[in-house]
């Protein structure tokens, strides 16, 4: 007997007159089916141009340690947006000042989530921060209340006393190593951290209590450089780099609690610190989760620009001139004169244009598929904001890779920190801004001011200044800035 034929087995029969009457029908339905799906297909913007990539693996192998350098050398390839598959991952890279519009502003509310990894979510053990949380009315209640309680101007301005005393601290600090080498990734961190501590445990008043030390700050220095999965959601991997990522964010969570228990312990006199404001930790509590404040997130504003300045000795001496003409060798620098210091607030933008902090942004992840430059960009996949290739578009600088603070000095446009202008916006852009901008732009010009106002400095004898970075979301330098301090005040009293 010979084989039955696969149409043989189908459901309609020669003998079932209504089912012979239906076939064709069938047969149509299918065809639209198939038609819609071609149309649907071919009418859908494609995707943004990119390498191919391997089975798999896509371009993983292939990638740089320094993304912002890689997503460059792609752009220069395909153009100003690009697709690039790493592992499972489909990313897609903006790197023009308009696609950057595009996402950071026109679309923020379906690219507003950031990515979060296992190890992310392994490190803050289910504590909430602003950083992470998608874009949601739990997100603008928590940045509400971070606003209303902390980073509004009026309640910036009850910090002064702190700020004031953690400068004069710091000029103290550097004042006892004349003529040794300072480093100064040590220095400006341990002194941003000593703020920062401050303002969230609320005791601006308390006099000579800190929690962080240089050494302290030496050993949270490596946390923000720790490379971050992209292909995949792996299970967090603790040895070499996950490891020291986790020890340094649990030191940082000790020191934090040692910040409490000193806030609440009694004075030597036995009684009890009446300028320490119980309700600032209490809010502090709510933005992190419920484990009575314990959790901390450490933001990347938090030491902006602390080790990437690399002036060149005519913009020091420049700066120092300025200082000197505004506030004199008689007194020191208080707030008042930050505002006065324009080439000095020059060098600090020019700073971050060159080295932004965070130079590709951190990445973003549509919560519905959307088109931006004319291309696909699918849900769940990765968005990615080459900031520093955009901060150096050569259309808009003058020889962009020049350290050249006079750039900001001259002109009609208007550069600032806000974000409105997306061919300078270190801080970032949009509803997921920088919320400590005015903070890292007020402390960063106070400590810059203060420490080339009272020191001449000079580099170790043989060495030079080298401007390589480390890999990672946030960069620093390679080799710390080493800088020798001479006393410029002939009046030590100003130096205490």
């Amino acid at each position: 007997m010979a084989p039955k034929l696969w149409f043989e087995n189908l459901a309609f029969s020669a003998s079932s007159p209504f089912q012979i009457a239906m076939l064709p029908l069938l047969l149509a339905l299918l065809a639209v089916a198939w038609f819609v799906t071609v149309i649907r297909t071919y009418s859908r913007p494609p995707l943004p141009p990119g390498p191919r990539g391997l089975p798999l693996v896509g371009s993983l192998p292939f990638l740089q340690p320094h993304l912002h350098h890689y997503f460059s050398t792609l752009a220069g390839i395909y153009g100003p947006i690009v697709s690039v598959r790493l592992g499972s991952k489909l990313c897609v890279v903006v790197n023009s000042a308009s696609l950057a519009k595009e996402v950071l502003k026109d679309q923020d509310a379906i690219l507003g989530n950031h990515l979060e990894t296992d190890r992310v979510r392994a490190v803050r053990k289910g504590g909430q921060g602003l950083g992470w949380v998608n874009y949601s009315s739990q997100w603008r209640e928590l940045r509400k209340l971070a606003v209303s309680e902390i980073l509004n101007s009026t309640k910036l301005d009850t910090f002064k006393d702190l700020w004031r005393e953690e400068i004069r601290h710091m000029v103290k600090l550097v004042h006892g190593k004349i003529n040794s080498p300072v480093n100064f990734e040590e220095l400006i961190l341990a002194t941003v951290l000593n703020v920062t501590t401050g303002m969230l445990l609320g005791f601006c008043k308390v006099r000579h209590l800190r929690i962080f030390s240089c050494s302290s700050a030496v050993r949270l220095a490596g946390s923000g450089a720790a490379h971050r999965r992209i292909g995949h959601e792996a299970p967090p991997d603790f040895r070499r780099g996950d490891r020291s990522t986790a020890r340094n964010v649990q030191i940082w969570r000790d020191l934090c609690s040692e910040g409490f228990s000193a806030v609440a312990a009694t004075d030597v006199g036995g009684k009890r610190r009446p300028e320490v404001a119980p309700y600032k930790v209490s809010h502090q509590s709510k933005l992190h989760g419920p484990d009575n404040g314990q959790r901390r997130h450490h933001h990347g504003h938090d030491g902006v620009g602390d080790d990437k300045t690399a002036a060149t000795p005519e913009s020091l001496r420049k700066a120092q001139e300025e200082a000197e003409k505004v506030v004199g060798k008689d007194h020191i620098v208080e707030e008042i004169h930050l505002s006065q210091l324009k080439y000095l607030n020059a060098v600090i933008k020019e700073t971050l244009r060159l080295h932004p902090p965070t130079p590709v942004m951190l990445p973003r992840t549509p919560r519905e598929a959307c088109t931006v430059g004319g291309y696909l960009v699918p849900k769940k996949s990765l968005v990615f904001v080459n900031m520093q290739t955009i901060q150096r578009d050569p259309q808009v600088w003058d020889n962009p890779s020049e350290f050249r603070p006079e750039r900001f000095l001259s002109g009609t446009t208007k550069w600032d920190y806000n974000g409105n202008n997306l061919h300078f916006f270190p801080f970032g852009s949009g509803r997921r801004i920088c919320i400590g901008l005015a903070v890292a732009d007020r402390m960063l010009t106070y400590m810059l001011a203060s420490l080339l106002h009272s020191f001449e400095w000079n580099l170790p004898g043989g060495s030079r200044i080298e401007i390589l970075e480390t890999p990672g979301i946030n960069v620093k330098k390679f080799t710390p800035l080493l800088a020798v301090p001479t006393p410029r005040f002939s009046v030590p009293e100003l130096y205490f």
